[in-house]
């Protein structure tokens, strides 16, 4: 019985990891930035994500139609643009996977940490804050 919930456990806790832990090594750059220019701009965002606010000159493929379709990425160097933290790194992880050379990413909802994705972000801030 105690082997039993050890491995429920590690599987919990990989499951977890794999989720939640973020991944390291990739910046968050602006979608303008004139370093993607050459890469290929996958938005893993949802359909009804992407009607609203949709980029330029992306290659959109959903997360959940990866496995499915992510043999029609250009085997380039890859940025990606996600909707959250959970979905950046789930992407950035499958794509690794399977020999993508991912060198950037964005999240829609939320400014770059080296500066300035203002831009798309659609959060209101509040004015007394």
């Amino acid at each position: 019985m105690y082997i039993i919930g050890l491995i429920i456990f590690g599987l919990l806790l990989a499951t977890l990891y794999h989720r939640y832990y973020p991944v390291s090594g990739i910046p968050c750059i602006d979608i303008s930035d004139e370093r993607i220019k050459d890469m290929v701009v996958l938005d893993i965002r949802d359909y009804n994500e992407t009607a609203e606010q949709s980029i330029a000159n992306s290659l959109h493929i959903p997360y959940a139609y990866l496995k499915r379709h992510f043999s029609t990425i250009p085997s380039k160097s890859v940025h990606i643009i996600a909707n959250d933290e959970i979905e950046k790194n789930l992407g950035i992880r499958f794509l690794r996977r399977h020999g993508f050379d991912v060198q950037s990413y964005s999240i829609i909802h939320c400014p770059c940490r080296e500066g300035g994705n203002e831009r798309w972000n659609t959060v209101k801030k509040s004015k007394t804050a």
